[in-house]
């Protein structure tokens, strides 16, 4: 049998290129992670995106063996840690934490923001919402939610509204309700929650929609009545609080989420490994635990769906900033 010198050549050119091809994609395929994984966390220490993210940091170290390096990058409502995420490598070495915040109301607040919500981000899981609620000081003569609006379409004005600053979820909330109810409540914005709901349980403001984990406490101890929650419904730490919507406000809803999200291009199979092993973590019994001494309700679910929630999001809050009039600066 005779062989084609030419032929023979170019089957071996074929399975050099191939196996240099298997060489480079095998360490993203089997491989991953064999480094440190970075989580930039774009707030403070303290607040539920720090303490979700390290219970997250902490799973994944868990179950790889590899470190997780927990970087706190605050600034601009969290969009400056995001804007970071977003300029890294796609190589599953960098995740972020994102929200509601700044995932999907930034798009519509800010003019200038550094980064597309959709386009320069590869969603991995939404990890859990943290449900809202409606607290009021105790002078203000409404036990429900269809007396406060009875209030306060019958009092234009007369009833103010704390928030931990304009644009912010405790401000588009209220917006939100305002709009839905043809009610006008006055919007008085701090420098955030904890200032804003000290003036409302001394009575300096009427109202606040704010952290059900923040506004509970204070309504055991009489200091605020809490009269409805925001979500689609009851909220697990507090089943006898109805919901805004089914207090008859039918359709509202606000859930604020925080999810894990990595810089556009990270390959799909290394998505779906963070995916799996981040809903491994929210199934253990202590993550369990930690989310419902915090308030906080998981959600879990896949790449995709997060996906689908930032859109729907992004439009929600586009609607609810445009009707409100409401412009911020980075």
């Amino acid at each position: 049998m005779q062989y084609n010198l030419s032929s023979i050549r170019i089957a071996c050119a074929a399975c050099c290129l191939l196996l240099a091809a298997h060489a480079v994609t095998a360490p993203a395929q089997s491989g991953y992670p064999s480094k440190p994984i970075r989580l930039i966390v774009p707030f403070a220490p303290g607040g539920p995106n720090d303490l979700l993210g390290r219970i997250v940091g902490q799973k994944l170290a868990e179950q790889w063996g590899q470190s997780v390096v927990v970087e706190n990058r605050g600034g601009a409502g969290g969009t400056v840690g995001l804007d970071a995420a977003a300029k890294s490598h796609g190589d599953g070495y960098t995740l972020a934490m994102g929200g509601s915040s700044n995932m999907a109301v930034a798009p519509s607040l800010y003019k200038k923001l550094p980064y597309d919500s959709v386009k320069d981000f590869s969603p991995v899981i939404n990890i859990a919402h943290v449900p809202y609620a409606v607290g009021v000081n105790p002078t203000v003569p409404a036990k429900s939610v269809k007396e406060l609006m009875a209030i306060a379409k019958r009092k234009a004005g007369y009833l103010s509204y704390a928030s931990s600053g304009t644009g912010s979820m405790s401000s588009l909330s209220a917006e939100l309700f305002k709009s839905m109810a043809g009610a006008e409540i006055l919007h008085i914005p701090y420098k955030g929650t904890a200032p804003a709901l000290t003036e409302v349980v001394s009575g300096q403001v009427d109202l606040m929609f704010a952290d059900l984990a923040l506004i509970q406490p204070l309504a055991r101890a009489g200091k605020l009545k809490l009269i409805a929650v925001t979500g689609s419904r009851r909220a697990p730490a507090a089943r006898d609080v109805p919901t805004i919507s089914e207090s008859g406000l039918r359709g509202y809803e606000i859930e604020p989420w925080f999810g894990v999200v990595a810089p556009a291009g990270v390959p799909r199979d290394i998505v779906s490994r963070l995916n799996a092993a981040i809903v491994a973590g929210l199934k253990s019994s202590d993550v369990i635990q930690r989310l419902d001494a915090l308030g906080y309700e998981p959600i879990g679910g896949t790449s995709e769906q997060f996906a689908a929630t930032i859109r729907a999001d992004i439009a929600k809050y586009a609607k609810i900033i445009k009707s409100a009039g409401i412009k911020a600066d980075l």
